[in-house]
Formats: C-alpha cells, sequence, structure tokens
C-alpha cells in the first residue's frame, strides 16, 4: 500500500508537470518505477496504459481552456501512434542507450535555444502565413512517439521543444495539442505492449495509481497554462529541457554521479536567474500596455501577432 500512495502521488505530480509544460509525465512515472526493480518493457507498458485514461483527461481539460489546435494534434498525433507502436511492438526489447546521448544533445541545444529565447526576447512572434505543415510535424511525431515506447517518455521532450522552436503556434497552444496528441500515442504504444508481452507486461496496481493521481492533477495544469505568462511558461520548458538532458549526458560520462549533482545544482541557480528575468521582463511589459491604454489581458496576444494580422479596432 505504501509503494501505491507513492506512485499516487507521483502521478499526480508528473501530470502537474506534463499538463502545464507539455512533457515529463512518462520520464518521471518511468524512472520510479525503474528503482522499483520493474524491467524496462513492464515499466514502460504500465505507464503507457495508465497514460490512457490520463491523456485523455489532459486533452478534455486543455480543450475547455481552449488550449488545443486539432490540426496539430491529427497532424502530429497519427505519425506519433505508428511510431509508438512500431516502438513497443518491436524495438522495446532492444536497447537504446546507444542513441540516447545523441538524442539528448539535439534536445539540449533545442532546450537551450527555447530557454535563452524566452528568457532574453520574449514570445516568438506567430507567423500565421506559414501555418504548421505535415512535413514538418509528421517526423517529429514518427521520433518521438518510437522514443516514447522505447525510452518510457519522450513525447513531450522531441514534440514541445520543436513546435516551441518554430514561432508558428502559442506557447499554451504547443503544451495543449502536445498533452492531448499523447492519447493517440498512449493507446498505440499499450497496443504495441499487449502484442508483444500480453497482459503480464502490465502491472494493474501501478497502473491505477499513476492514473488516479494523474487524473487529479489534468484539470489543474490545464488550469494553470491557461494563466501562466507564455514568457515564463516558455522559460520554465526550457529549463526543464535543458536540466533533463544535461542529466542524461552527465550520466552516460559519469556514472557514479560525482561531478553530476554539483553541475545540476549550477544550472537550477541558473534556470532561476532565468525565469526571475522572464518574470521581471513580463511586468514590464504589461505596465507598458497598460500605461498605453491597452487591455493587459489580451496584450501578449495582439505582441505575437504579425503586422499584417493586425487590424485596427472600429470600437476604438
Amino acid at each position: 500500500m505504501p509503494t501505491l500512495l507513492v506512485l499516487a502521488i507521483v502521478g499526480f505530480g508528473a501530470q502537474l508537470v506534463d499538463g502545464a509544460l507539455g512533457m515529463a509525465y512518462g520520464v518521471t512515472s518511468t524512472t520510479l518505477l525503474l528503482a522499483l526493480g520493474a524491467n524496462p518493457a513492464a515499466a514502460s507498458a504500465s505507464v503507457h496504459l495508465a497514460e490512457i485514461g490520463t491523456t485523455l483527461a489532459s486533452g478534455v481539460s486543455h480543450w475547455r481552456f481552449g488550449n488545443v489546435d486539432w490540426k496539430v494534434v491529427l497532424r502530429i498525433g497519427v505519425p506519433g501512434a505508428i511510431g509508438a507502436f512500431a516502438g513497443a511492438t518491436f524495438l522495446s526489447g532492444l536497447s537504446t542507450e546507444a542513441a540516447r546521448p545523441l538524442m539528448s544533445i539535439l534536445l539540449l541545444g533545442l532546450g537551450v535555444y527555447v530557454l535563452l529565447r524566452f528568457t532574453f526576447r520574449g514570445l516568438p512572434r506567430l507567423d500565421r502565413s506559414r501555418p504548421l505543415r505535415t512535413r514538418f510535424l509528421a517526423p517529429i511525431g514518427l521520433v518521438g512517439g518510437f522514443l516514447d515506447a522505447t525510452g518510457g517518455g519522450g513525447w513531450g521532450p522531441v514534440g514541445t521543444p520543436a513546435l516551441l522552436a518554430s514561432g508558428r503556434i502559442e506557447p499554451r497552444k504547443v503544451i495543449g495539442s502536445i498533452d492531448t496528441s499523447e492519447f493517440l500515442v498512449a493507446v498505440a504504444a499499450s497496443a504495441g505492449f499487449l502484442l508483444g508481452l500480453g497482459t503480464g507486461g502490465f502491472d494493474l496496481g501501478w497502473v491505477l495509481a499513476l492514473l488516479a493521481g494523474g487524473l487529479v492533477a489534468a484539470p489543474i495544469a490545464a488550469w494553470l497554462v491557461r494563466k501562466l505568462p507564455p514568457r515564463l511558461l516558455g522559460s520554465l520548458v526550457g529549463g526543464v529541457i535543458v536540466l533533463t538532458n544535461v542529466r542524461t549526458l552527465l550520466l552516460e560520462w559519469d556514472p557514479a554521479g560525482s561531478v553530476t549533482g554539483w553541475v545540476l545544482a549550477g544550472l537550477a541557480v541558473v534556470w532561476a536567474v532565468c525565469v526571475a528575468i522572464a518574470v521581471r521582463s513580463h511586468r514590464r511589459a504589461v505596465a507598458e500596455h497598460e500605461r498605453d491604454g491597452v487591455d493587459a489581458d489580451h496584450s501578449l496576444e495582439a505582441a505575437t501577432l504579425s503586422p499584417s494580422d493586425r487590424s485596427p479596432d472600429p470600437t476604438r
């Protein structure tokens, strides 16, 4: 019972982070299950089965708060499901250790870009004349779904920074769309694990505990992402990506962890400074808009529009 309670708490925390930042549910939950002695395939299978419920609840919550772009969900979610099914069925028994450092380096680069961009330059200007195309989203979905199934997590860390860096969709809709499309990935991965492992590959107690915590957290996270300023949200997401992937790389080269803790602590301080800068810049921008007579609740959305999207308000 204590183990299931811990898993429920972890499920709550993981879904709260995932629903607000677009990543980390699978990574957090799988890491704990591995620490409890589960083999990688069973851990990933149990997490993905729980994610069917948590991602459905998260998707509905994000939809109700207006955080979902359904075109993006389908264009990235369907390829993601294909990648997840393939990974779970054919490749979950193979080691992904060799590919992990390379992928972490790529994700680290995206994370640094997102962190610096949102901290020092603010929200990328939305280019509504260049929508997100299937040829851009499909490869991201395939890679993200494959890594998610074989590594116990990866959908958010691959999809969220890539969509944020594109500058073609609002951060809150990036997170809402990634979380919603993850439902397709979770269903496909679970089907693949059922086919490859049978029902014995799942621990129903783990699944229910993770699911219970995640269901409670899903609507809270969807509300949170609606309320957080986009600039702050981008800095938070960037920091999570950087810390997660630096840790992965350091543990590859420093298995004993003798320097990993110190490096991560230093990066955490840098991250905190970046978040503070983002908060201060956001407050300054809101104050300037209020001084100019612009409604602060809509100022950030207006700031993301390209000049061609802006039109004079006939009521003013």
